[in-house]
């Protein structure tokens, strides 16, 4: 326990979250949002005060109320942390300026990094096979069997909700009202950033692509391996192949003071 809990505090030094909570409890993974405040923002190296003051004082999601704006930025800090010291974040702008087609998966994977309650429910929606109907009732019930008695039955309908619409927007599942399973399009920013993910938790090698977080891209291991060439070839990670043997490093994203995190 001792050892599981050292590696935690290690990890949410680069931007992982381990609390119970998260802001599906009221919202989705806001792509929506993320967007038009970064288009308005426009800087790889905007701060929180940044966007503190592009969400509260100026408006940019054009929110009725001062409430509602500080809500907004609290949630949109707790799902992505908009904090360009934190790896996470870096390296979710950097992919997300080079990835356009990939920006649904990059946001949930950020997500799935942040947000405790969001993350439960991947073991549910993943396994389900394409063309499934999948209903809010089944997601509550799952819910409910993983945190007993934890939610009011309110509660548990709007997260519910707001669950399903994030995996709806990562594309995951398809539909408004009555929802099915399809298969996620994973580009070559989602799928490097889902191997950093797995890297900073400690994995390496061949192993990098069998994750937690490159299962959420619902791509076959082949796909995986061919896009990850194809990001190495853009620059964006490096990649060495031999066989079975692999590397994945990623000198334009980890800075010095995080590889020494990583020795530890």
């Amino acid at each position: 326990m001792a050892q599981m809990s050292e590696k935690s505090n290690k990890l949410t030094d680069f931007g992982f979250r381990f609390e119970k909570g998260g802001a599906h409890t009221s919202r989705t993974m806001m792509l929506d949002e993320l967007k038009i405040l970064f288009e308005y923002v426009n800087n790889p190296e905007a701060g929180r005060e940044d966007f503190f003051r592009a969400i509260t004082e100026e408006n940019c999601l054009g929110k009725r109320s001062g409430k509602t704006r500080a809500l907004t930025y609290r949630h949109l800090v707790e799902l992505y942390a908009l904090d360009p010291s934190i790896l996470l974040y870096r390296a979710l702008v950097y992919f997300w300026n080079r990835d356009p087609s990939g920006q649904p998966l990059l946001a949930l994977l950020c997500t799935y990094a942040r947000d405790g309650v969001f993350r439960l429910t991947a073991p549910y929606i993943l396994p389900i096979a394409e063309g499934t109907p999948v209903s809010r009732e089944g997601l509550e019930e799952f819910i409910e069997v993983q945190q007993p008695d934890r939610f009011s039955a309110a509660t548990r309908k709007s997260t519910a909700q707001n669950i399903n619409a994030t995996w709806t927007r990562a594309g995951h599942l398809t539909g408004r009202v009555k929802k099915s399973r399809v298969r996620a399009l994973a580009t070559a920013g989602s799928v490097s950033y889902a191997l950093l993910l797995g890297y900073l938790t400690g994995v390496r090698g061949r192993s990098l692509f069998k994750t937690e977080y490159i299962r959420l891209l619902d791509c076959p291991q082949d796909r995986t391996i061919e896009l990850a060439e194809e990001a190495s070839r853009k620059g964006w990670i490096t990649f060495h192949r031999v066989g079975d043997v692999m590397e994945v490093l990623f000198p334009n994203l980890i800075n010095p003071q995080e590889m020494e995190w990583l020795r530890e």
